[in-house]
C-alpha cells in the first residue's frame, strides 16, 4: 500500500523541477521551493519546514497536522537530510524492475492536490504493477493525516482482500424489530452521564420498548454501572479521554482547548471503534453528548452517516486563554470557522443538536475576527431545551435526606467535590489544609470531601473533622442536603447546586476556557455561587470564606426541571 508515493516514475512538478540544480548553491532570500536549499536547510531550518509542511497540507483546519510534522521534523538534524539527498534516488528504470517482480496485491492512495508528489506518480506506479488506484479529491500528501477515517477503511478493506476474516454483521426489518439507540457521552467527567441517563429514562416513556445501548468508558461506565444501563462489549476497546485530559494537567491547571487538540489520535481511534459498532448493528439513533470525535468524522465524512442523529453540547466555541497570545487566537478561531463550515456544507448530518440550557445561558462573544457572534449563531442552529438536572429539587425532602445520610441537625456540613476526572487533588488536599482554620471559626463544622472515582481517597490527608469518600453514587442528594459545597469550575455539579438553592464556592481550573468563560457566565446568569481564584485559596482565606458562606440565603434564579422531558420529546420525533 503506497500513500503519495515520491517514486520517480514521473517527472517532477513544474514548481519543483530546477531546485535539483541548485540544491547546493548559495541563495539569496529563498522564497517557495528555492527553500529546498542545503544551506537554507542549515541556517534556516525551521523556515524550511514551516514551506514544506504548509505545502504537504493544502486542505483548510489543518494547524493539528502542520504543527505535529514540523514537530516531528525538529525531531532529526539539516545534516541528517542532507545525507538522504547525498545518497540519492533510484531511476526509474530502477522502479519499474523493481515493480516487475511484484506479484502480490497494490494499492496506491494519492491526493489530487498533492504538491510534493504528483499524481501521475501513483497512476505509473498501478499501470506497472497491476494495482488499484484511489484518487482522493481535494486532499493532500499525507491524506493519511489530513483524512485519517478514509486512509484507515481503505486500508481495512484491502486487508480484507489479502487475508479474508469472518465478518459478522446484522440486518433486520426495521419495521419488525425493536427500535434501538446508541449513546455515546463524554467521559471528561460525570456531568454527562447523569443528564443523559436523565434524558434516555424520559426518552424510555415515549418508546417502552426503545433498547439503549452506551459506548462509554471510565468513570462514564461507573455511573451506567449504578443505574443497570447496557454498556456495549466494544467499550473496551476505547481510547481513554479522562486518562488523556489528567495527563495534561498540573495543579489546578488544565489547558482544556490545547488538551483536546492533542487528543487528536484518540479521538480518531475512538470514531474507529464507533464506525465499527454501528456499522455491524443497525442503529435508529446515536445519541452524541459532547462526543466530539463522531460529531467532528462524520461531518469529515458525511457518507457514513446511516442513522438519526442528535447532538448535544451545553456550550458553544472554542475559546482563547488571554495569556495564550494571538496564537491561540488564531487556533481557537479556526477550529470554530471549520465547525461553522461543516454545518454550513453538511446540514443534514445532525438531525437535532440540542444546546442544554436556554440562549441567554450563551456568552456575548464571537467565534473570532470575522465570524459571527456564538449566541446569534448557535440560536439558529440548535434547539433549547432547558438545563438537565436529572432530579427535581423540591422532590427532596432536605431533612430526611440529611438523616438518611447520617448529618445531625446540629452539624454545620461543608461538602468538597471535584467531579470525575483526577485532576481535583490538589484542590482537596488545599480544603483539608483549612480544616482546623475552619472548624476553629464554625462550631460543629463537618467536611465531607468527595474523590470520585478517578482519585484514590487513601491519597488524600486525613485532618480531625474531614472524612474522605470516592465515588458516591446520586452525589445530587448530599449536595441538597449540606449547607455549603466548594467544587472545581464544572458546570453540571454547580447547576446541581444551583438547582438547590445552596450556596457554594466555585474555584474554575486554570486555562480551562470552558469554566473559567461558558460555566463562569452562566452561574452569573443565575446569580448563583461565588467565585475564587486557585491562587488566592490559602488555607486561612478557605477557612475565612467557609464561616462566611455557611448556611447562608440565597437568591438564584431558578433552574427548570423539565430538561429532561424536553429534550427527549424532541429526540423521540427522530424515532
Amino acid at each position: 500500500m503506497f500513500i503519495g508515493p515520491t517514486l520517480s516514475l514521473t517527472p517532477q512538478g513544474e514548481d519543483r523541477a530546477t531546485i535539483a540544480d541548485h540544491f547546493f548553491d548559495e541563495v539569496d532570500d529563498p522564497q517557495g521551493w528555492a527553500t529546498y536549499n542545503a544551506n537554507h536547510w542549515r541556517d534556516h531550518y525551521d523556515d524550511f519546514t514551516a514551506f514544506f509542511f504548509g505545502e504537504c497540507f493544502p486542505e483548510a483546519h489543518s494547524t493539528k497536522q502542520v504543527e505535529d510534522t514540523r514537530g516531528w521534523a525538529a525531531e532529526t538534524t539539516p545534516e541528517v537530510l542532507l545525507a538522504e539527498a547525498a545518497a540519492g534516488s533510484p531511476s526509474r528504470d530502477d522502479v519499474l524492475a523493481w515493480c516487475a517482480t511484484v506479484d502480490h496485491p497494490v494499492l496506491a492512495i494519492h491526493g489530487s492536490d498533492d504538491r510534493i508528489s504528483p499524481p501521475s506518480r501513483s497512476e505509473a506506479l498501478v499501470a506497472a504493477t497491476g494495482g488499484d488506484l484511489v484518487v482522493m479529491e481535494g486532499s493532500g500528501h499525507i491524506p493519511l493525516a489530513r483524512d485519517p477515517v478514509t486512509v484507515n477503511r481503505l486500508l481495512d478493506e484491502f486487508a480484507q482482500r489479502i487475508t479474508p476474516s469472518p465478518q459478522v454483521r446484522h440486518w433486520s426489518r426495521g419495521r419488525s424489530r425493536r427500535r434501538r439507540a446508541l449513546v455515546v457521552s463524554s467521559p471528561i467527567g460525570l456531568g454527562h452521564a447523569r443528564r443523559d441517563l436523565a434524558t434516555v429514562r424520559a426518552l424510555r416513556n415515549h418508546h417502552p420498548d426503545l433498547q439503549v445501548d452506551w459506548l462509554a468508558q471510565h468513570p462514564v461506565t461507573t455511573v451506567l454501572e449504578h443505574a443497570g444501563e447496557s454498556i456495549h462489549p466494544a467499550s473496551h476497546e476505547l481510547a481513554n479521554e479522562s486518562a488523556h485530559v489528567t495527563s495534561e494537567s498540573g495543579e489546578h491547571d488544565l489547558h482544556c482547548f490545547q488538551a483536546w487538540r492533542r487528543m487528536d489520535e484518540i479521538l480518531l481511534a475512538d470514531f474507529m471503534v464507533f464506525h465499527e459498532v454501528v456499522t455491524s448493528t443497525p442503529y435508529d439513533l446515536v445519541i452524541g453528548d459532547e462526543a466530539w470525535e463522531v460529531d467532528y468524522y462524520l461531518h469529515e465524512n458525511p457518507e457514513l452517516k446511516t442513522f438519526a442523529y442528535a447532538w448535544s453540547t451545553d456550550f458553544v466555541g472554542w475559546l482563547p486563554m488571554p495569556d495564550g497570545g494571538g496564537r491561540e487566537a488564531r487556533l481557537a478561531a479556526d477550529y470554530n470557522a471549520e465547525m461553522i463550515e461543516h454545518i454550513a456544507r453538511h446540514p443534514r448530518v445532525r438531525d437535532l443538536a440540542l444546546f442544554v440550557g436556554e440562549p441567554d445561558d450563551i456568552v456575548e462573544e464571537s467565534f473570532g475576527p470575522d465570524l459571527p457572534m456564538i449566541r446569534d449563531w448557535t440560536e439558529q442552529h440548535y434547539t433549547f431545551p432547558g438545563y438537565v438536572t436529572g432530579f427535581d429539587p423540591a422532590a427532596l425532602d432536605r431533612d430526611e435526606v440529611r438523616a438518611e445520610l447520617g448529618y445531625g441537625p446540629d452539624e454545620r456540613i461543608c461538602i468538597v467535590a471535584v467531579g470525575g476526572s483526577g485532576i481535583g487533588s490538589d484542590l482537596l488536599r488545599r480544603v483539608a489544609d483549612a480544616v482546623p482554620a475552619a472548624r476553629a471559626r464554625v462550631p460543629g463544622l463537618r467536611v465531607v470531601a468527595v474523590a470520585g472515582p478517578r482519585i484514590d481517597p487513601d491519597s488524600l490527608p486525613r485532618r480531625d473533622g474531614l472524612e474522605v469518600h470516592g465515588y458516591v453514587d446520586r452525589l445530587y442528594r448530599n449536595l441538597a442536603a449540606c449547607d455549603l459545597a466548594i467544587v472545581q469550575g464544572g458546570l453540571t455539579t454547580c447547576m446541581e447546586l444551583t438547582a438547590s438553592r445552596v450556596p457554594f464556592v466555585y474555584l474554575p481550573l486554570r486555562h480551562h476556557f470552558e469554566q473559567n468563560f461558558h460555566v463562569h457566565h452562566r452561574l452569573c446568569n443565575h446569580g448563583a455561587g461565588r467565585r475564587l481564584d486557585y491562587a488566592d485559596a490559602t488555607p486561612d482565606h478557605l477557612a475565612d470564606i467557609i464561616a462566611s458562606e455557611i448556611g447562608r440565603e440565597v437568591d438564584y434564579r431558578p433552574v427548570a426541571t423539565d430538561g429532561a422531558e424536553r429534550a427527549a420529546a424532541a429526540l423521540a420525533e427522530l424515532l
